[in-house]
């Protein structure tokens, strides 16, 4: 059993770039996910620049702006990224009809959730079935998100890294303006619709 509690403190002044060195280091299948929502150029191009080929999953909720998606072309194309596409089993044009986007904390929102978010993260991750996840949670964006640290443990016993975790916007911004990277702000999950409310994937 890993003590986090002495690997975060361990890894709390390291650079992201070291960090990630850190989780690779006996990484034997490692994964990147990625909903190109805004800051996620830094954790693509941090995570690439050491490991080019990691797989990249998105799940894609078919609810994205099309900013979101146009952002999405440009990283892709950016980082070479080697993309692992998952997507809900029910079209956006069926869902639409049959239920729309429902009201936030009533049971047709969580079938909701479970259509578009929970069941294409869950079949993404049995079929590439990671032993380290990188992911650009950071302190300060949920309550859940302030306990975690840079690494965590997920379902399965996956080790979650957040290689950004302490760094502020700011801080994020200067990383992209100096490394060249866009970013896009025009972004809408349908199924968090507060910002600090979280989707059921990393709690």
């Amino acid at each position: 059993m890993i003590n986090l509690e002495a690997i975060n403190e361990e890894l709390k002044n390291q650079t992201p770039h070291d960090i990630i060195i850190w989780a690779l280091v006996n990484a034997i299948d490692p994964v990147i996910t990625t909903n190109f929502r805004p800051y996620e150029g830094a954790i693509l191009h941090a995570v690439t620049k050491v490991k080019k080929d990691i797989k990249v999953i998105w799940c894609d909720t078919g609810y994205n702006t099309p900013n979101t998606y146009r952002h999405a072309k440009d990283l892709m194309a950016l980082f070479d990224l080697n993309i692992h596409l998952y997507v809900p089993q029910q079209t956006k044009g069926y869902r639409d009809v049959i239920m729309g986007i429902p009201e936030v904390d009533t049971k047709a929102h969580e079938l909701f959730s479970e259509q578009v978010k929970l069941e294409p993260f869950r079949r993404a991750m049995a079929a590439n079935n990671p032993d380290v996840w990188f992911t650009n949670l950071r302190q300060g964006q949920t309550a859940f998100r302030d306990s975690i640290g840079i690494v965590s443990q997920g379902k399965d016993n996956v080790l979650k890294i957040s290689p950004f975790y302490y760094w502020s916007d700011e801080e994020l911004d200067d990383y992209l303006k100096l490394n060249k990277i866009p970013n896009e702000f025009k972004y809408f999950d349908p199924t968090k619709v507060l910002n600090n409310r979280e989707c059921g994937i990393h709690n």
